[in-house]
This record gives structure tokens, sequence and C-alpha cells, in this order.
């Protein structure tokens, strides 16, 4: 007996198909690998292939219950071929033939042919055509520029959020309510991790909470600026708007208005003259507080304090851009941030006519988001992503966007 046959693996039966409807079946052991096994089926149905070699690597088998292309390195064991299964005999697809040289030749000068003309090519076509004058600097002009427009818009709509929140009988007890979340706010602006490294450093804590409101919560630069001033005599004034006597007498007349609120009857002109001095109590609080690096290294230039403290404003306190705004034409002037946008033009009738928009300008948040924004363009994110006035920020930016591409 032979050893082959001693230790031969189990025979299966198999069904072999091919495209061309030819039907059989193949007996062949486990251990059969599946090249032997296609060239087992090649000499069946196709007499005299193999003696071409490239016969079996043109064709391939596959399962037909799993529909998967089988190894040819591997054997019918490892492949999980199971007795009386079906296998499918094709004939690969001939790969595409490689393009001629004359083909790429012509593809090339077609592609040259739809290639977009050049400034030449295009100043000899047009040199007949008569000349149209044209002014290139108004035409860049009208393509306004959204951080450029929103002040103006805000400029507007806090006159008509303003006038809108007086009509509401309770608009003296919102602004209250607001001047207060105001306060909260402010206190809520500090950073505690910010606050506790340099408080850990050794400076005191209302010096470093000062510092890091005047530095952006940056510890950095914070840790600079109490260092530069350590022998300033002025250095633990308290910021604008934020003094304790002030604190004291706003927080004592809000609680006696509170008091009295009930017991006296307030007069319509009472009334708004109070949401008045409301108002501009709100505006202190959110007044321009100038970089006071930026301002010394700006003086030291030679230029005037006033000089320096508005070109700040105008460039946001970027010392760099203010620096331009000085030594060049000063456009746009101090007094052009106050200026509203055309009440008559179409983008702020649309921005009118938006109900969310509507609906925003009878919240005081909306006013005092407003106020903070003209003041400190820097906070513009924070209330782009509050849950009330963030949908306002929203609309204005897309109404903007779409007349500005009309």
């Amino acid at each position: 007996v032979q050893e082959e046959k001693i230790f031969a693996g189990k025979v299966l039966r198999l069904h072999v198909c091919t495209v061309e409807g030819a039907e059989w079946l193949e007996e062949v052991a486990e251990d059969t690998t599946v090249e032997k096994l296609k060239e087992r089926c090649l000499k069946h149905c196709v007499p005299g292939s193999l003696e071409d070699p490239k016969a079996v690597t043109h064709h391939k088998l596959i399962h037909a219950t799993s529909e998967k292309v089988l190894t040819d390195t591997k054997t019918v064991l490892e492949e999980n071929i199971q007795d009386r299964d079906v296998l499918l005999l094709i004939k690969k697809r001939a790969p595409p033939p490689l393009p001629k040289m004359a083909d790429v030749s012509a593809e090339e000068k077609r592609k040259q042919e739809q290639k977009a003309p050049d400034k030449d090519a295009i100043l000899k076509a047009t040199a007949n055509l008569p000349s149209r004058n044209v002014d290139r600097t108004v035409a860049h002009h009208n393509m306004r520029d959204f951080q450029t427009e929103l002040r103006k818009i805000l400029v507007s709509l806090i006159e008509v959020a303003q006038k809108l929140l007086a009509l509401n009988p309770d608009a003296v007890e919102l602004f209250k309510k607001a001047n207060a979340m105001l306060d909260e706010d402010e206190e809520d602006r500090v950073d505690e991790i910010a606050l506790r490294q340099l408080t850990e450093m050794g400076f005191p804590e209302s010096r470093a909470v000062k510092a890091l409101r005047l530095n952006h919560m940056s510890v950095t630069q914070a840790m600079e600026w109490l260092i530069e001033h350590a022998d300033d005599p002025a250095v633990d004034a308290p910021l604008p708007g934020q003094t304790p006597s002030e604190a004291a007498a706003e927080a004592g007349a809000s609680s006696a208005e509170a008091i009295a609120g009930p017991s006296a009857e307030v007069g319509g002109e009472e009334a708004k003259d109070e949401l008045t001095e409301i108002f501009k109590k709100i505006r202190r609080k959110r007044e321009f507080r100038p970089d006071p690096r930026a301002v010394i290294a700006l003086m030291e230039m030679g230029f005037d304090e006033k000089e320096v403290v508005d070109a700040l404003r105008v460039n946001n306190n970027q010392q760099n851009a203010a620096c331009e705004w000085l030594l060049g034409d000063r456009k746009p002037s101090p007094e052009d941030l106050d200026k509203g946008i055309d009440t008559n033009s179409p983008l702020f009738q649309a921005i009118l006519e938006n109900p969310v928009v509507q609906l925003g300008l009878t919240n005081p948040k909306t006013l005092l988001a407003f106020e903070d924004m003209l003041e400190n363009p820097l906070n513009s994110t924070q209330w782009m992503n509050d849950p009330e006035t963030g949908p306002v920020m929203l609309q204005i930016s897309r109404i903007f966007q779409t007349l500005n591409r009309t």
C-alpha cells in the first residue's frame, strides 16, 4: 500500500460549472491546492489549455454559496470547502489595453485647446472692444465687510430695542434684574484656575483679578502686567464701573426702589427717566478699557494719550493695527463708531422684519449683548454661543450674507 494513500485526506465530491454551461463532478482530497484543482478543471473543460502557462492565472474559481474567490495557494480544507459544494470556473476579465502614443497626443492636444486663455490672449481678443470707465475702488467698497457693518447695525438695533423695551410696563424691573445679572457675569468671567496660579505665585487676589481682566484671562500676560506695575501706586485702583462704593450705592438704590415700587405711583415720564439712567449705568459698565501696555508703547512713540486711546478703541485694542491707524488716514474716526446704519436701507429693513430678531429685541439680555459687543467686540463669540442671543446674531449674519451676495 502506498504511503500517500494511507495518510490521504478526506475526498470531496465537488460540483464544478462554467459560464458556457458545462457541468461535472470533480473528486479531490482536502489537502489539494486550489491551483491544482483549477488545472484539473481546465484540463476537463478546455482540452489543450494547459499548454499555455498563463491559462491557470487567467482563470479563477469562485465558491457559489459564499461568492468568494478562492486563493490559489490555499488548500481546499483551508478554504473551508465542503462535500457537494458548487464551484464556478470563470475566465478573468482582461485588463484594458494601454493607450497608443497617437491617442495620448490627441488627448493632450484636446486639453490644450480647451485650456482657459491667458491674460495676453484676453487682451488681444478684446483689443477692439470699447472701453468703459469702471471705478474699481467703488465696486470693492460695495462689497461690505460684515465686521465693519456689524457695529453700525448694532448701534441702530440698540436704539430700536430701547424704544421697544421702554413700552413694556415692567421694563424698569426687567432691567434691574438684567443689571444684577450683568454684575454676576462680570464676576464669573474670572478664570478660577488662572487666578489660583497667580495667587500661588504670591500676588494678591484683588490685583490678580484686575490683571486677568485686563489681559483677557491670559496667565502669562497677567503675570507680566503684575511685575511691570508692582511699584505703581495706582496698581490696586479698581477698574471703571467696579468700585465698591458704586456697587454698594447701586445695590442700595435698587433695594430702595424695589421697596418703594409697590407703594409709590411712578408716572410715565419718571419711569422713562429711570430707565434712561439704568441704560447709562449699563453702558458705563461696558465702557472701553484700553490695554495699558499698548497705551504706554504707543505713547512712547510720541503720540498723545487721547489719540492712542481713540486708536485702540477703533482697532479693538490691537496695538499694531492702532499704530497703522495713527500713522495712516485715521479712518474710521472714533465718531464713526457711534453712527448707525441707514434705517431705510434694505439690509436694516430685512433685519427688522425677521421674526427671530423681532422677538429678541424684546429681551433685555439681547440689549445687554448688543451693548457688550459694541464696546468689547472680542466678546462676540460668547454671545453667539448664548442660547438666548445666539439665534438673533445668527439671523443678522445670514441676512447680511444673503443681501451682500445680491
